[in-house]
């Protein structure tokens, strides 16, 4: 219930005028009006900002799950002789925090002149979140009924055809929960969009909403009506995909 206090403070005080806010800070408000959200949307910038980040999102995340996918089905259901190290392998990848990878990343992207363009962060966004969406996907494949596969390859379907036909479909539960928990991380991510995109145009939504802040820091209302802009993309997206997040998330525990 707490966790919900920040998502309602942010929208009750989104549809105030600034008098309104002073006097009424918790409460919800008495004349609801769109002034902060028209405000919010003036000059442009808020524009920008969120095409970069659904440009960002989108394509990176798109990125991760099919490569992840592809990797996950002969690490789970093919025998072959370095799954098991590559398994292990994306395991220890999982630990790895993202911030002791800036370092390195940037002096490569500096030699390589790929600063400031949006797809270095969308290969960054790939690689980082690739083991988790592989490891994931694979846990959930490894679940699939081994003889429908052998059935399939029977029938004369070979490797791909049962992956596209019979895997891919069996797995939505697990695709949705890779995207939905990519895109929240992707949409809300900070240091490396900071570090890599650092022209005024190339910005994402969460960077630029702290420059937001600050040019309006005495005026909550239109602080509030940008964040309810850039929090309600991933609202519904989680809403959309909700009946197959918690599927997608316990299945690969179950082996069945």
């Amino acid at each position: 219930m707490l966790a919900l206090l920040p998502m309602y403070f942010m929208l009750v005080n989104a549809f105030k005028t600034k008098q309104e806010y002073v006097g009424n800070r918790l409460g919800p408000p008495h004349h609801p009006v769109l002034t902060s959200v028209s405000d919010a949307m003036a000059g442009g910038d808020l524009y920008v900002w969120l095409l970069n980040s659904f440009l960002v999102t989108v394509t990176s995340v798109g990125l991760s799950t099919a490569f992840a996918a592809l990797a996950a089905y002969p690490l789970s259901l093919m025998r072959w002789r370095v799954g098991p190290f590559i398994y292990a392998l994306l395991i220890a990848l999982l630990v790895v925090p993202p911030i002791v990878l800036v370092v390195p990343l940037f002096e490569l992207v500096v030699d390589l002149r790929q600063l400031n363009t949006l797809h270095t962060v969308i290969v960054i966004y790939t690689g980082i979140m690739l083991p988790f969406s592989t490891f994931l996907l694979a846990s959930f494949f490894a679940t699939i009924s081994r003889p429908l596969l052998e059935a399939a390859r029977i029938d004369g379907a070979g490797s791909w055809r049962a992956f596209w036909e019979i895997v891919l479909p069996l797995s939505g539960p697990a695709l949705m929960t890779v995207v939905i928990v990519q895109s929240l991380w992707v949409w809300n991510e900070v240091l490396i969009a900071v570090i890599f995109l650092q022209d005024q145009s190339l910005r994402t939504l969460m960077v630029g909403l702290t420059l937001f802040n600050s040019r309006y820091r005495h005026d909550v209302p239109i602080v509030m009506a940008g964040m309810l802009i850039a929090a309600v993309p991933m609202v519904v997206l989680y809403l959309a995909g909700q009946r197959f997040f918690i599927r997608g998330l316990t299945a690969g525990g179950v082996k069945g």
